[in-house]
């Protein structure tokens, strides 16, 4: 605990920690002190000297943001000289000023304009009425459809660099020029689209004047004229906290990070600070629709409805209830999910209902489950902070996870710890990296039991923890005895030395913490990947405390709710098994109603069941799998198949264009709720806009058909839904919506007293039967496909920053529509020139399920022999390419790994 000393603030004695800051024990204090300039552990250099104050015995006025505070000062806030310096101050920062505030975007939003209000400036003093602003003729902020940035009305207050630098962690603008000429701009006033930049906008946060401003919300309104919302961003899992503005048209127009608020701390990504524009455009389903010859004609509601009840009915009555599937939505909040589950249980009578987790973190659910009892993350966010090793494997953190890419590279900045990447693609987060490890696609067993088996031999492994925590670590010591570490150099393309650094490094840490992603579920031996991270922490020690850890980060805005909820096959909420006598027959007395006995299908099954005719029909909420299915040509003839397809979503899918009904559903925008973020902390949503009054809520339509069917399902409101979700589910039963009003909270809550659970396996407190953790004995399977003399390149997908998931949303959002338009691949420069392809150049990829054309993208970020494709781009969906070869346990596809050959595509002309 720091030492507290003894001061005196305008004449009244006050005790703080020692070190702190005259300006924030003057906080503490609630004495109210003017900044421009400054930023809590963000900007702090004192530029603008408007925070001064007196301390008694230095004869020169001191700026409070500097100072720190020692025993006995006595500091005066508040005097006439006080006064006229900073005033004096303010009027220099005024002086090339443009006095615009009322055409100004930012009036009533501008720190500065306060200020002058504050001190009565109507006018600068040192204002020369007859000299022009200086203004570049063109600024690196003009080509970008982001960010406009404003000299004239910039004041140097460096917030915006500071922000940059230490927020953002990018460093992409800075000071220009000097003296008069001074100004803020990228190196050599590149454009800021050439820069690293991308595009959070976390200067424009920072930004006190009207200088820099979001060119979306340019002319769309003051912003006492909007009203603002604090909800949770709709994209991914980082769950980032985000005020929303709307106007009095019912637009949402601007995005803003709310600040000191977990997990991101006043941070947001691009898609967090553009991506709402979706929820306003013209493309949205507003009525329900029937299609009839081929078309779709609107109809009301009721139609809709009593024509979907009739044919699941139907369907059910000919075939029996498993010849229907459920899909569950990562898009939609818990009580959406845990509603859609229980319609497909307790009135369909069939465990088939599944969800986009299938394709990205099953294995994660099957895996860390067998391992440790829970699959979900052990760490906090903020525990990154406190991590001396971070090891990201599999993760474009940047991209998928921007926020978390932010807190990690804070972490090696300013506190020095270590960072080690592997990944098949020299990804942005690996530019920071201590130890990149770039592995072949589909190696991870190999390089993971590699680095076992260096830290079992150098003798690093918690000898204490392994008999008191785990077990299996005997079988893992004979698997072992097989794995040859020049063979596993040569298979994953990576030296010795460098998997010995980066072992040697995670087993000493003190403190190491492991993130992955998809690059490592998704393939054919997910699970066994998963295991062997899991092998990596036990063995070592580095889990249930502070700063360690196993963290695989979720996709979506609720992949982790939805499968807490119970959208899985074989469990209900709370991860409950379907198959346990005791639990069916608890949720049957819920219910009221008989439940199936046998595990359901799973949605990466459903293609080739419905093939086989044994799935006649689905109901989709918020999925659009004819985008994200692998293999999605065979995925589209099976759904042809099928004699039923309904469809809930915002937009018309591709998966809704295929549908025989389609209901128009709120957007997460719209909605009250709550989402679970990849951290296992549930936070409750709010509506940021009115929908349009022919749409419902998913829980709604779920409701309607289910009262149709014969079994009412009525409630009031979403907290009810909540309330008996709590009741069934005893990791959620203290996770009240009064108690997530005045803030978010992490399960396990097994009581409303529980603060709720930051860490898992606190003290080696595994939920397994014997409370031990499970070390596995893990062998290495190649890829399902490996590459050959026809198809020799290694084909992987994944995301980028700018589009997310199968496009549905972003593809509305006009400014990241137009930033990334198309789809694109990236070759290795010495794959392209034996190609023949050059930068620019149409190709076509191929595989044994299909082929596809699009643009190339000449980059050293693969690895030679691995071809990079997104997978957000229906016109050339990464999908048609991908293969469906299935993890046996947990049924994820293997998109991440199969074999494909590039050649330069030469379009044929016809007359």
């Amino acid at each position: 605990m720091s030492e507290l000393v003894s001061i005196k603030i305008d004449g009244k004695p006050y005790q703080f920690n020692n070190g702190i800051s005259i300006l924030n024990a003057c906080k503490l204090a609630g004495i109210e002190i003017p900044t421009l300039c400054y930023l809590e552990d963000i900007s702090e250099d004192g530029s603008c000297s408007l925070c001064l104050v007196e301390i008694k015995g230095i004869k020169t006025l001191q700026r409070a943001c500097l100072t720190k505070i020692t025993e006995g000062m006595e500091i005066k806030t508040n005097s006439e000289l006080i006064y006229e310096a900073r005033k004096t101050n303010l009027e220099l920062l005024l002086a090339h000023h443009p006095l615009d505030c009322m055409t100004c975007d930012k009036d009533s939003d501008c720190i500065l304009q306060d200020l002058a209000y504050q001190f009565g400036i109507k006018i600068s003093q040192f204002l020369d009425k007859n000299e022009a602003f200086y203004t570049p003729k063109e600024t690196a902020w003009d080509t970008n459809s982001f960010i406009q940035f404003d000299p004239q009305k910039c004041v140097l207050c460096r917030r915006c660099i500071g922000a940059c630098e230490n927020q953002s962690l990018i460093e992409a603008i800075g000071i220009a020029m000097r003296g008069y000429r001074s100004t803020i701009s990228t190196p050599f006033n590149i454009p800021l689209e050439q820069t690293n930049c991308q595009f959070c906008a976390e200067c424009v946060q920072a930004c006190p004047t009207g200088a820099l401003i979001e060119k979306t919300r340019i002319g769309k309104g003051k912003i006492f004229n909007l009203e603002k919302t604090d909800t949770v961003c709709a994209y991914c899992g980082v769950g980032c906290n985000i005020s929303l503005y709307t106007d009095k048209k019912n637009k949402i127009i601007m995005a803003r990070a709310v600040e000191n608020k977990e997990p991101n701390k006043g941070r947001l990504c691009v898609k967090g600070r553009y991506g709402f524009e979706y929820t306003n455009s013209s493309e949205r389903i507003l009525q329900p629709l029937i299609k009839v010859n081929g078309n779709f004609r609107e109809v009301i509601w009721e139609e809709a409805l009593d024509y979907t009840t009739n044919k699941l009915l139907e369907i059910k009555e000919k075939y029996g209830p498993d010849a229907i599937g459920v899909l569950g939505s990562a898009r939609c909040t818990n009580e959406d999910n845990y509603l859609i589950q229980k319609f497909a249980r307790a009135v369909i009578g069939t465990n088939n209902i599944d969800h986009c987790a299938r394709l990205c973190h099953s294995s994660t659910v099957v895996g860390l489950g067998k391992a440790l009892g829970t699959g979900a993350a052990t760490n906090p966010i903020s525990d990154i902070m406190n991590s001396n090793v971070m090891f990201v494997i599999g993760s474009n953190t940047t991209e998928s996870h921007p926020v978390i890419a932010q807190f990690i590279k804070e972490n090696k900045k300013k506190r020095g710890a270590k960072l080690i990447v592997c990944d098949p693609r020299s990804t942005d987060i690996a530019r920071y990296a201590d130890i990149f490890i770039q592995h072949y696609p589909g190696t991870d067993v190999l390089l993971l039991n590699a680095m076992a088996k260096i830290i079992i031999e150098k003798d690093l492994i918690n000898k204490d923890f392994i008999d008191k925590y785990t077990e299996g670590f005997q079988e893992l010591l004979k698997t072992l005895e097989n794995c040859n570490l020049d063979d596993a150099s040569k298979i994953t393309g990576v030296s010795k030395s460098l998997i010995e650094d980066a072992a040697i490094n995670y087993a000493k840490g003190p403190n190491s913490i492991i993130f992955y992603t998809m690059g490592i579920t998704q393939h054919h031996v997910g699970v066994s990947n998963v295991l062997s991270i899991a092998n990596l922490a036990l063995i070592t020690g580095h889990i249930g405390k502070p700063g360690n850890g196993i963290n695989p980060l979720r996709g979506q805005a609720n992949v982790q709710g939805a499968c807490d909820v119970g959208v899985l096959p074989d469990v209900y909420t709370g991860y409950q098994k379907v198959t346990d006598e005791s639990v069916r027959r608890k949720f049957e007395e819920h219910w009221k109603v008989k439940l199936p006995k046998n595990i359901g299908f799973a949605v990466s099954q459903f293609s080739d069941l419905i093939f086989k005719g044994k799935i006649k029909a689905l109901y989709i909420m918020g999925e659009n799998p004819l985008v994200t299915e692998p293999d999605v040509k065979h995925a589209k003839e099976s759904f042809e198949k099928l004699e039923f397809l309904a469809v809930q979503d915002i937009f018309l899918s591709e998966t809704a264009q295929m549908a025989d009904v389609v209901f128009p559903a709120k957007a997460a925008y719209e909605k009250f709720g709550t989402f679970t973020n990849t951290e296992r902390r549930v936070q409750l949503i709010k509506p940021a806009k009115n929908p349009s009054s022919s749409v419902k809520d998913d829980w709604k339509i779920i409701c309607e058909i289910a009262k149709r069917a014969g079994y009412p399902m009525d409630y009031k409101g979403e907290e009810e839904i909540w309330e008996e979700i709590r009741n069934v589910t005893p990791s959620l039963k203290g996770i009240s919506y009064k108690r997530l009003e005045e803030n978010s909270i992490q399960w396990p809550c097994p009581e409303e007293e529980h603060p709720g659970t930051q860490i898992l396996h606190l003290n080696g407190n595994f939920k397994r039967p014997n409370k031990k953790a499970l070390i596995s004995s893990v062998t290495f399977q190649p890829p399902s496909e490996i590459p050959d003399m026809n198809f020799p390149y290694i084909l992987t997908t994944g995301r980028i920053l700018y589009h997310y998931h199968s496009r549905n949303e972003t593809r509305r959002v006009k400014v990241l529509e137009e930033f990334v338009p198309e789809n694109f691949v990236e070759i290795n420069p010495e794959d392209a020139k034996e190609i023949g392809v050059k930068e620019k150049d149409l190709v076509k990829i191929k595989t044994r399920r299909g082929e596809i054309v699009v643009r190339a993208k000449i980059s050293a970020k693969p690895k030679k022999g691995v071809i990079f494709l997104s997978f957000h781009f229906s016109e050339t969906n990464a999908n048609i390419l991908t293969i469906n070869a299935l993890d046996p346990e947990a049924k994820i596809p293997e998109y991440k790994a199969c074999a494909c050959a590039v050649e330069k595509f030469m379009p044929t002309l016809t007359s």
